[in-house]
């Protein structure tokens, strides 16, 4: 999985194939889509105009609550996978807990499934709260490879975080550079951009990584794309970290069962 996506939500068919052609030819390989974004027929073709080997490109795709109960998810992988014309997804995520249904046991069950068939390499969650995981560690027989939560300075998540880096899951970082939430313009972000020569959004992800969090920033800007993807021959100090671990908003980011995208 590389460690830096691109996310495509919201963007439509027409923009997602664009983009996703673009940002191939500026070295992107992990593109991170979903069936509710309604994008996957776009993003498959960006990935074919890419004309990329397949083994190069590492594609995720979620299914959200239509999907969720014993066997659904089976016609909903199939169905992403008629959408993004491929034979098969690196990573297959629940988009949504929606623990009030009581199905996204059942549900993991069936990606267990998926992933003996070969369609999916990997599966995963998104939004799911530490007491859902624990749930499905008790309960299943595959440890969810990667949970996708909206995690940023801000919004660091640490508690959460810390309890996936113990059980071997993955946390990738939607929203890593806070939507418009006023992380970018955050003096501290300025003054370390300024020190280490990079823009403000170039520190965020930064600090992503060295965190091993896998952001995936959304852009159709191509400049951003290409700045964000300059973020692997720097390294910030223990002190600019520290620093930016201390935009930490108390209260910022309550989960919900509908929160994410």
């Amino acid at each position: 999985m590389p460690r830096l996506g691109l996310g495509t939500w919201p963007m439509d068919d027409a923009t997602a194939e664009r983009i996703v052609s673009v940002a191939s030819e500026l070295g992107y390989r992990h593109f991170d889509t979903a069936t509710k974004y309604g994008n996957e027929r776009g993003v498959g073709a960006g990935i074919r105009a890419s004309g990329l080997p397949r083994g190069d490109i590492f594609v995720t795709t979620k299914l959200n609550g239509d999907f969720q109960g014993e066997g659904r998810a089976v016609a909903g992988l199939e169905a992403a996978l008629e959408r993004l014309d491929l034979e098969y997804v690196d990573l297959l995520l629940i988009h949504w807990p929606l623990p009030g249904r009581g199905e996204y046991v059942s549900t993991w069950k069936t990606f267990e499934a998926l992933l003996d068939s070969g369609l999916t390499r990997a599966i995963g969650v998104s939004n799911f709260k530490t007491a859902h995981l624990r749930r499905l560690i008790a309960e299943t027989d595959v440890v969810p490879a990667v949970n996708q939560i909206q995690v940023n300075p801000q919004i660091p998540r640490l508690e959460q975080r810390q309890f996936h880096a113990a059980n071997g899951i993955v946390t990738e970082s939607w929203s890593p550079l806070g939507s418009g939430k006023g992380l970018l313009d955050s003096r501290v972000l300025a003054s370390i951009a300024v020190a280490q020569g990079r823009t403000p959004a170039q520190i965020a992800l930064r600090w992503h990584l060295q965190h091993d969090l896998v952001p995936i920033p959304r852009s159709t800007g191509i400049d951003r794309l290409r700045q964000n993807l300059g973020v692997f021959d720097f390294e910030l100090t223990a002190q600019q970290m520290l620093a930016l671990d201390a935009l930490a908003v108390p209260g910022a980011g309550v989960d919900s069962d509908l929160e994410g995208h």
